[in-house]
């Protein structure tokens, strides 16, 4: 289920098919370093999802460093790039209006991360061995 969908309802096929899109013209743009930013450049980031609004407005676009160090400086890097990001994905898009991207830490990986550190405690292994 897409991090957009907080009231049950879900995204639309449109929605997911340009959420989709949006992440695969960011991450092949930040793989080959088409960013005039050389800071920006040296650095790999995994762009795990683009969650668009309904009106297709806004884009959330959810990355994560390789190793997920750095997390900070890349979250600055991507905001001072955004309008050149923007402008990229506009083109490459071909929508009327290119969405506004707003970039967040993905935070998928360290919950589960907790999960399997939660299940690996004695106390919960005895519990599920019980079942």
């Amino acid at each position: 289920m897409a991090k957009n969908d907080i009231h049950g309802a879900g995204p639309s096929q449109r929605q997911l098919r340009v959420g989709e899109r949006i992440r695969r013209i960011l991450s092949e743009v930040l793989m080959q370093g088409d960013i005039h930013d050389p800071d920006l450049n040296r650095l790999s980031i995994t762009v795990s999802e683009a969650a668009v609004t309904g009106d297709l407005r806004i884009a959330t676009v959810y990355v994560l460093p390789l190793g997920g160090k750095g997390k900070e400086e890349v979250l600055k890097l991507l905001g001072r790039n955004k309008g050149e990001l923007r402008h990229i994905v506009g083109r490459k898009l071909g929508l009327k209006h290119s969405p506004e991207l707003r970039f967040q830490l993905d935070e998928t990986f360290d919950r589960m991360d907790e999960t399997r550190r939660m299940l690996n405690q004695d106390r919960v292994r005895q519990d599920l061995d019980k079942e």
